[in-house]
C-alpha cells in the first residue's frame, strides 16, 4: 500500500505515483472491483474540489473559513467589548436577552446583515466586559408570522441544566478571568504508530452511584489508563447532550463541554494532563444527526425547518428521533468544520471518533438495510454524495491542518476507500470500526457450545478487512455492554460472577474457563483484528453486568451506571488477573508493535484441536481453544529460524493461570518445512491457553 502512504490526504494534492491521475480514481488502483464505478468517484471527487474552491474564493480558504466561532456566537474584544452574531435567516428582527439587561427584550436590538446574519456589540463599561462571566443568555427571534420565540445560542461554549427546574439547558456567556484559565503546559504526544483506544465515559468513571467528574477522571482514572498501557483515550459524551442516558448522542450544544461533569477548565486540564503522560486524546463526534429539541437545541432554530437540516422527511431519522444536517448547506458547512476546528484548538484534542458515519454516507441511513459487500450499494441512489463529500472536506480540513490528527470512523456498511488518501479519491479517514468482530464474539457465545467454536471462521471474521485500509478492532464496546445485552465476562461466567471472582472461594470450572476465554477472545483479536485495537473501559478486567443510565424505567438509578474500579484494587477478586493481563497485552505492543506490522499469516486453523497458529511482527502466536485438550510437543509452523522465547504466556499464575509453562523455556527450530513454513518448532500448549514467543 505504499501508494496511499505516498498520496497527499487532499483532494487538491498529489497522488503518490506520477502514473496516477489525481482525478478521484486512483483507489482503483488498490481496488480494481472500483472500476466500473470510476464516474461515480470522479464525481464526488470533483464536488469535494467545488467546494473547497468555493470557500478559497468567498472565504479566504479552509483555514480562514474554519474559524467560524471567532466571528460566530459570543467573542470578547481585547477593550473589553462584546459582539454577538447568530445566522438566522427566517428571523425578520432579533434581540440579546439575558441577565445583563434584565431580560428585557426590547434593550438590545440586533441589525441583520443580507446573508440573514445577525449582529450586536455591547460596550464595555469602564472597561468591564458588559456581560458578566456566568451569566445566563439567550436570542429572542421574531418570525415572519409576529411570533417570537427564545433561543439559546447556536455557538454558545457553556450551557447548564437544572433538573430540579426543568430538564430545558440555560446558556451562560462563559469569560473567566484570566487568573481562572486553564493553561496548557504540554504539547501534544506525536501520532501513534500503533493505537490502543480506551473508550471511557468520564461520568460512569465512579464506583460511587452519582456522576463522576472531569477532576475525578483526571486524578482517578488517567493513571490506571498509563498502567493498562493504552496510549489513546476517545472520550464519549462530551459534547453537550439533552438527556443523559442518550450515551451523548442528542447533541444540543455542539460547541459546549457538557456541565454535567464540571467546568470547560476541568476539561482542558484532564486534556493536557492525559498529553502529559504521553497519551493520545479524541473527541467522539457526532455530526450525523442532532437532537430534535428546539428549545435548548438546534431545530428550527429560527423558526424555519430547514435551516441547519434538510426539510421534511429527509431531515428526520425515524430510528433515532433526531435532525439530520444538510451538508450541502454553505452555513451549515461552516458551523460543522468549525466545530471540529473549535475542538481541536480550545480543548487540545488530537482527533476524532466519528459517530453514525453509516447515517452519512447513505440517504437510507442503512435503516432496513443489510450490507451484503456488493460493490453497487456503494454507489448510485442510496449513497448520499453530500454527507460523502462533507466527510472529505472535514478530512482535508483536519489532516491538513493538523497533520498529526487521527480520525476514526464507524460505518457498519464496508464502504470502499472510506480509509484511503483523499488524493486518490478515498475518503481520508485513517483507521475504521471493526464492528463485525464483537458481533461474532457475542454470537459464539451466545448460540455456540465451546466444542462448536469454527477456528476457520473466527480466523476469517477477525482478518476480513479492506487490505490497506487500517481498522480498529475490539472484542466488545460500549455497545456491547449497554442494557439488554451483558459484556464478555457475564456471558463466560454469569451468576456466578457474583459468588466466585474472590481467591478464597473454590476455582470452579465455569470461573476457569471464564478467566481463560476472556484472556484468548481479546488476545486473538488484539494480534489478528486489525491494525489497532479499542476496548471499553472496565471491560479490561471483566466489568460485570451493563450499562444502564439513570431513567424513568430504573427509577433514576445509578446502579448500572458506574464504573466498579474498586474490583481491581480489591486483591482478594480475580478481577486483577484480566486487569493484568489487559496491561501485559498492550505493553507487550508497545515492545514489539504488531499492530502497525503487515497482516498477520495464519499457519494453521485446526478445527478437531481447536489449535490456532499465526505469525506477525516476527512473533508466533499460539492459542489452544480446545475445551479439556491440552497437547504436548505440539508442532506448529514458523518461518524465522532461531531460538525462541516464552513473550506472553495466559496461564501465568500473575494472571489467573496455572503456571504449565516455564517461562524460561527456549523453543528450537528444526529445518524442516511445517504447514507451509521453512521450520518447525514443538511446544506444550494447555487447553484454553494461549502463549506468544519472540525470537532471543
Amino acid at each position: 500500500m505504499a501508494l496511499n502512504k505516498t498520496s497527499d490526504n487532499s483532494v487538491m494534492g498529489a497522488t503518490g505515483s506520477s502514473q496516477v491521475p489525481a482525478d478521484g480514481t486512483g483507489v482503483i488502483q488498490l481496488d480494481p472491483w472500483l472500476t466500473p464505478f470510476a464516474d461515480a468517484l470522479r464525481k464526488r471527487y470533483n464536488h469535494a474540489q467545488k467546494w473547497i474552491k468555493a470557500i478559497d474564493d468567498t472565504e479566504g480558504g479552509l483555514e480562514k473559513f474554519s474559524r467560524g466561532y471567532e466571528r460566530f456566537g459570543f467573542n470578547v474584544l481585547p477593550n473589553g467589548d462584546v459582539t454577538y452574531r447568530e445566522w438566522a435567516p427566517n428571523a425578520t428582527h432579533a434581540a440579546l436577552i439575558g441577565d445583563f439587561n434584565e431580560w428585557n427584550r426590547e434593550a438590545t436590538p440586533m441589525k441583520r446583515d443580507s446573508y440573514g446574519v445577525w449582529e450586536v456589540t455591547l460596550p464595555a463599561r469602564s472597561g468591564q466586559c458588559a456581560i458578566s462571566h456566568g451569566s445566563k443568555v439567550k436570542i429572542q427571534l421574531t418570525l415572519p408570522s409576529g411570533e417570537r420565540i427564545d433561543r439559546l445560542p447556536a455557538w454558545i461554549t457553556r450551557v447548564t441544566q437544572d433538573l430540579s427546574v426543568s430538564p430545558v439547558f440555560d446558556a451562560v456567556f462563559w469569560n473567566p478571568p484570566e487568573t481562572e484559565r486553564y493553561k496548557f503546559t504540554n504539547q501534544r504526544p506525536s501520532k501513534p504508530a500503533s493505537a490502543r483506544v480506551y473508550e471511557a465515559h468520564v461520568g460512569i468513571s465512579t464506583p460511587e452511584l452519582r456522576m463522576g467528574t472531569y477532576k475525578e477522571f483526571t486524578k482517578n482514572i488517567l493513571p490506571r489508563i498509563k498502567h493498562l498501557g493504552y496510549n489513546v483515550i476517545q472520550l464519549m459524551a462530551v459534547m453537550e447532550h439533552a438527556y443523559y442516558a442518550s450515551f451523548g448522542y442528542q447533541i444540543t450544544s455542539f460547541f459546549a463541554a457538557s456541565s454535567r461533569y464540571g467546568s470547560p477548565e476541568d476539561l482542558k486540564e484532564l486534556v493536557d494532563t492525559a498529553h502529559g503522560m504521553g497519551i493520545t486524546v479524541l473527541l467522539d463526534m457526532v455530526h450525523s444527526h442532532a437532537s430534535s429539541n428546539s428549545l435548548d437545541g438546534l431545530n428550527q432554530f429560527d423558526g424555519s425547518d430547514h435551516q441547519y437540516f434538510h426539510e421534511g422527511a429527509r431531515g428526520r431519522h425515524e430510528l433515532w428521533d433526531s435532525r439530520l444536517f444538510n451538508y450541502g448547506n454553505h452555513e451549515v458547512l461552516r458551523f460543522l468544520l468549525s466545530n471540529l476546528r473549535f475542538w481541536m484548538e480550545e480543548y487540545q484534542f488530537d482527533g476524532y471518533r466519528f459517530d453514525g458515519v453509516t447515517s452519512i454516507l447513505y440517504t437510507h441511513h442503512g435503516i432496513g438495510t443489510g450490507f451484503s459487500g456488493d460493490y453497487h450499494e456503494y454507489f448510485g441512489p442510496g449513497v448520499d454524495e453530500e454527507g460523502i463529500v462533507y466527510l472529505m472536506v472535514a478530512n482535508e480540513l483536519l489532516h491538513n491542518i493538523f497533520p498529526s490528527c487521527i480520525t476514526i470512523a464507524e460505518d457498519v456498511s464496508g464502504m470502499p476507500a472510506l480509509c484511503l488518501a483523499l488524493s486518490l479519491g478515498g475518503i481520508g479517514f485513517d483507521y475504521r470500526l471493526a464492528m463485525a468482530i464483537p458481533d461474532m464474539w457475542i454470537k459464539t457465545l451466545k448460540e455456540m457450545t465451546d466444542d462448536q467454536w469454527d477456528m476457520a471462521s473466527m480466523c476469517h471474521t477477525l482478518t476480513n478487512r479492506r487490505h490497506g485500509e487500517k481498522t480498529i478492532a475490539y472484542a466488545e464496546s460500549h455497545d456491547q455492554a449497554l442494557v439488554g445485552d451483558k459484556s464478555l465476562l457475564m456471558w463466560l461466567i454469569d451468576t456466578e460472577i457474583y459468588t466466585h471472582m474472590s481467591t478464597l472461594t473454590e476455582l470452579t470450572p465455569t470461573i476457569e474457563r471464564g478467566l481463560g476465554l476472556h484472556k484468548l477472545i481479546r488476545l486473538v483479536t488484539h494480534g489478528l483484528g486489525g491494525e489497532g485495537y479499542l476496548n471499553f473501559e472496565g471491560n479490561e478486567f471483566g466489568h460485570p453486568e451493563w450499562l444502564d443510565f439513570p431513567r424513568a424505567g430504573n427509577n433514576n438509578s445509578y446502579m448500572y451506571a458506574r464504573r466498579q474500579f474498586n474490583l481491581i484494587d480489591d486483591k482478594d477478586l480475580r478481577y486483577k488477573f484480566l486487569n493484568e493481563f489487559d496491561s501485559k497485552m498492550q505493553w507487550t505492543e508497545e515492545k514489539y508493535g504488531w499492530l502497525h506490522a503487515p497482516q498477520a499469516y495464519i499457519s494453521l486453523k485446526n478445527e478437531k484441536d481447536k489449535v490456532i497458529v499465526f505469525e506477525r511482527a516476527g512473533l508466533l502466536w499460539i492459542f489452544n481453544f480446545h475445551p479439556s485438550q491440552s497437547f504436548t510437543d505440539y508442532r506448529v509452523g514458523v518461518e524465522q529460524a532461531g531460538t525462541y522465547r516464552v513473550v506472553l504466556d495466559s496461564d501465568d499464575p500473575e494472571y489467573g493461570g496455572f503456571g504449565r509453562i516455564d517461562r524460561n523455556t527456549r523453543f528450537f527450530t528444526t529445518d524442516f518445512a511445517w504447514n507451509g513454513r521453512k521450520n518447525f518448532l514443538q511446544v506444550y500448549i494447555p487447553t484454553r491457553t494461549a502463549i506468544v514467543l519472540g525470537l532471543e
